[in-house]
């Protein structure tokens, strides 16, 4: 059955090409989040055990929703490790580094996630679609607060 949901069907695709770039994005920060939270130590660990948890736990959630939005657009959400690897702008941790290099690396992955959802602002908004405007608003504003307290971490 055709979509007739207000948005043409090359600005619906348009929108969730960028929609599964950010998907994968925060999917591979949510795998780095949980990795880090499983394997942090030294005198932060409790704090940064639980801040990591709560992180990659509100990622686990995005994930559903952002992938429910490509799938509400007619397209199929990707899904696998290849596809998030080709689609990812966040790059899988090396080892397991040391605790202030974990939130640095989390810093960089959440500012990506920014960057990614911001790149999409001009197709969802020239299409009116405002259902993805307002999950990108969301999500913008989540990661630059969590990239914020990640890097007020970092101050001496």
């Amino acid at each position: 059955m055709d979509i007739d949901i207000g948005i043409k069907k090359a600005d619906r695709a348009k929108i969730a090409s960028g929609l599964s770039h950010l998907l994968a994005d925060t999917y591979t920060l949510y795998l780095k989040t949980h990795y880090f939270h499983w394997n942090v130590t030294g005198p932060m660990f409790n704090t940064l055990h639980l801040m990591f948890e709560a992180q990659y736990t509100e990622l686990a959630l995005a994930v559903d929703l952002i992938a429910e939005r490509i799938r509400a657009l007619g397209h199929f959400a990707p899904g696998s490790y290849a596809e998030y690897s080709k689609l990812s702008s966040i790059k899988e941790a090396e080892g397991v580094p040391k605790a202030t290099d974990m939130i640095k690396q989390l810093v960089e992955g959440q500012e990506a996630v920014v960057r990614t959802a911001r790149s999409i602002f001009p197709a969802a908004e020239k299409a009116t679609d405002e259902a993805t405007a307002d999950l990108l608003t969301q999500r913008i504003t989540l990661h630059e607060k969590t990239a914020w307290m990640l890097r007020s971490m970092l101050e001496a």
